[in-house]
């Protein structure tokens, strides 16, 4: 299953932590990425974590409005746990350019 590099931070932090995590820790992604606007920030975010209670990897609680629900925090699932585990042994790339010419 392929992730995006906020999906992956999003369970790495969830993992181990309590039961139920603020979706507010998530901002942290953000204080070193990108320049974008904070509602932006915000709407990518919650478009994560939607996608990632498809999948079944967390499930998420807030409120439901007539048109939308409102996450407001969400906890791993074991499907989620096993996949995020995973993630822990994969080794991060660095992001340096490769030089063609060598």
């Amino acid at each position: 299953m392929k992730l995006s590099d906020l999906q992956k931070f999003i369970l790495l932090q969830s993992y181990g932590k309590v039961k139920r995590i603020n979706r507010n820790l998530f901002n942290k992604f953000y204080n070193s990425h990108g320049k974008a606007s904070k509602e932006h920030h915000i709407k990518i975010i919650t478009k994560s974590l939607e996608r990632l209670i498809d999948r079944g990897l967390i499930i998420g609680y807030g409120e439901k409005t007539m048109n939308k629900w409102y996450i407001k925090e969400v906890q791993l699932t074991p499907l989620g746990r096993r996949f995020a585990k995973k993630l822990m042994g994969v080794q991060i790339s660095l992001p340096f350019k490769k030089n063609p010419k060598s």
